[in-house]
């Protein structure tokens, strides 16, 4: 893992065609901007894992237990 102090205002590039400025620093939060193509997908890394999740329980597909409970039989 790559790390860099940045402060208020300033930026960082990665491949050339993504910048991610630092908007705003509050206690111990940072607000990022983020200038990406459009074909390039930009989420949350809890976002991220919970969609991982998702499509793993999908492809297994739905087991009679678990359909009772989603029809909370």
């Amino acid at each position: 893992m790559l790390i860099l102090s940045r402060k208020k205002g300033e930026s960082l590039v990665i491949g050339g065609d993504i910048e991610i400025t630092v908007v705003e620093v509050s206690g111990d939060k940072v607000r990022l901007g983020i200038n990406a193509p459009s074909d390039v997908s930009v989420l949350r890394a809890e976002l991220k894992q919970t969609a991982d999740e998702n499509k793993d329980s999908a492809a297994k597909g739905i087991t009679p237990e678990v359909l009772a409970k989603m029809l909370n039989k």
